[in-house]
């Protein structure tokens, strides 16, 4: 049981951190479950944690987003742009095509390829704003690049910043489209598969709701210093762990 909890307790932290993060979430829960050989890591884990990180910032953003469902056209950007990659994530997950992209050899290539493309996004001159400037077309191309997001190393939050750093949004703007965008993707993940925790025995579900308020703890104080953290810095400290992240793997594969 104390061995459980460590492992909760350390995916949750993983899950909580980095969903937000430009470093991808789901290349670090991947990389540590098969180094430390975890035994509880499963479809029922991955929806308790996805299921905290989406109240934490449901929690985090309760009044953008009631002004959201009152700002119709802000609330159809929000789902346009989500559509892609639910429904290319969709088939992904039934075909268990998703599978074949989770290795250490994907995430060694594409955490240093999108480290170098975020790194050069971040240097884009900044003039446009979220409420003037985002359209159709504008979340559509965001939408588009989220797609990638699939592939573990990639990162969701990554490839929404730096494609909203290409358009021109300053890094505060991209943030907030990343998490907007991250509510209807992780309810996908969340619930895609929620009725499977009513097959399982009450001492899984009791960690599962653990799981859930770990994971919550974790994202919600993750999204709120996050937003504080790009208001004043740039995104190299992010950039220059990724490189490292790679060259580490890259040697563990290659060496």
């Amino acid at each position: 049981m104390t061995f459980d909890f460590f492992e909760i307790l350390l995916l949750s932290a993983i899950q909580g951190i980095s969903e937000f993060i430009p470093v991808s979430s789901s290349a670090h829960l991947f990389l540590v479950s098969d180094i430390y050989n975890f035994k509880i890591q499963s479809l029922l884990t991955d929806i308790g944690l996805h299921l905290g990180s989406l109240l934490a910032i449901i929690t985090y953003f309760h009044s953008d987003l009631s002004n959201i469902f009152r700002n119709k056209n802000l609330l159809l950007l929000m789902i346009f742009g989500s559509t892609p990659v639910i429904i290319v994530g969709a088939i992904l997950y039934q075909t268990n095509l998703i599978s074949y992209l989770r290795n250490i050899e994907i995430i060694a290539w594409t955490t240093l390829i999108f480290a170098i493309l975020l790194y050069f996004a971040d240097k884009f001159k900044v003039n446009k704003k979220l409420n003037a400037k985002l359209d159709l077309k504008t979340i559509f191309i965001i939408g588009c690049f989220q797609i990638l997001a699939l592939i573990p190393g990639v990162s969701r939050s990554g490839i929404v910043i730096t494609a909203g750093r290409f358009l021109k949004f300053n890094r505060y703007d991209s943030t907030k489209i990343s998490f907007y965008l991250s509510i209807p993707v992780i309810a996908g993940a969340s619930f895609l598969g929620f009725k499977d925790l009513y097959k399982e025995t009450t001492d899984f579900n009791s960690m599962i709701l653990l799981t859930v308020l770990l994971s919550y703890f974790f994202s919600y104080f993750t999204i709120k210093y996050f937003l504080i953290f790009v208001k004043r810095f740039d995104l190299k400290l992010f950039v220059i762990y990724r490189v490292l992240l790679s060259v580490l793997l890259f040697n563990i594969i290659y060496f």
